[in-house]
Order: C-alpha cells, then structure tokens, then sequence
C-alpha cells in the first residue's frame, strides 16, 4: 500500500516494512531538508523520473545493498593505478560541478527515466549547504575534473546518490578514497541498489532491521 505524503508534515514517513514488494512506500511531499533529514535517518531515499512522474517518489528497500568501509576491495589493477599518482581526490572542493556531471554524463538527462533534475540538484545543493552532503572529486594533473561521487553524510554513514567517470575508474578511485575516510568511524556506505561495479568493491546485501541498527549506532 503506498501512503501520499502531506506537504505540512515532512517528518511523517510510513513503515517501510509496509511498502511494496520493490522497495517504493510512499510518493508526494517536497525535497526540503527537514525532509530529507527524516527520511535519510530512516533508511529512505528519494528516486523518480522527473520527466515522467508529476509525484516525488519514495523508496525503502528492506533488503539493503552496502558497502562496510573496512570491507572495500581494492583489485590489483585499481592498486597500480593509484600507485602511479596519475590522479588527485579531494573531498569537498567540487560539489556543484561533481552534481552536475552526474547529472549529464552520458547524456542521462537525456535518457527515459533520468531523475536527477534541476528540482533534485537544487535540493542537494541545500543539503550540500547544511553541511548534510558531501562530494569527492578525482582530478587529473592537468587540474581536470574527471570523476566523483555525492551523496548525503549523516553520523558518518553515507549515503551515495551518484557517480561518474570521464576517464577508467575515476569513480571507482572516488569510492576508494571515501572508503577510507569512513573506516575509523565505523558507519556505512549505502548504496542503495546493487550493481555489478559497487558488487565487485565489496557491496553486500544486509537486512532493513539490521541496516537501521546503523544507522542509529
């Protein structure tokens, strides 16, 4: 059963475990950061087509897909890459440019169900001001930015939204250097969907029940 969101009551969200089989518990509501709080705190995200979908769409996947910081897996090639300083990562430096190379790489602005729109950009930004979200940058030495990650940072858990390459493995480079940052503070990597890429760095699939148990440490 999907539950509509009441735009004068962002810190409302229904129980996940009463959404639908694929992960989708609500639609509505806006993208202020009260909100967002609210549903980052609960393990929820916001994902919906903007060209397609008039509604924010909600989602909660009981069965979470994540990367334990400590756990990262670094591949032989991804060692020699990074022993050879071709690339600089930073954190921080770049959150606009990182956002909106993730949001036009590969033409995906252009592509059916693209959701990462003006409305989902300006949102981020905001959060990105509030000091709730975070980019890191990889750079080649000619000062270029050719890759990067952004997502939402809460009690050093992070929650990734997107990422991008312009060369091989720049975002995979991004992922590592996060990695390494989180790992004394042990939270969390959230990666919300599993791909065969974040599968190949250490991503695994954990329960929701144990998932907030995270969250909330």
């Amino acid at each position: 059963m999907l539950f509509r969101l009441l735009d004068d009551k962002p810190n409302i969200f229904p129980d996940p475990h009463f959404g639908e089989e694929d992960g989708l518990i609500a639609i509505g509501g806006d993208l202020s950061p009260e909100r967002l709080i609210t549903a980052y705190n609960n393990g929820i995200f916001p994902w919906y087509g903007y060209k397609e979908n008039e509604d924010i769409m909600w989602w909660c996947p009981l069965d979470r897909f994540v990367i334990f910081p400590k756990e990262i897996h670094i591949s032989h090639s991804m060692r020699q890459l990074m022993k050879k300083g071709i690339y600089k990562t930073t954190i921080n430096q770049a959150f606009e440019k990182v956002i909106e190379n993730c949001s036009k790489t590969n033409k995906r602005n252009e592509q059916v169900g693209a959701w990462l729109g003006d409305d989902m950009i300006s949102a981020y930004k905001r959060m990105y001001e509030l000091g709730l979200a975070a980019s890191v940058e990889v750079w080649d030495k000619e000062g270029n930015l050719v890759g990067g990650l952004y997502g939402i940072n809460i009690n050093y858990n992070f929650f990734g939204e997107s990422m991008f390459s312009l060369v091989p493995s720049a975002s995979k480079l991004a992922l590592i250097y996060l990695a390494e940052q989180l790992k004394p503070f042990n939270g969390i990597i959230d990666c919300q969907f599993e791909t065969p890429h974040l599968l190949s760095m250490g991503g695994r699939h954990i329960t929701y029940d144990e998932y907030m148990k995270y969250l909330r440490a």
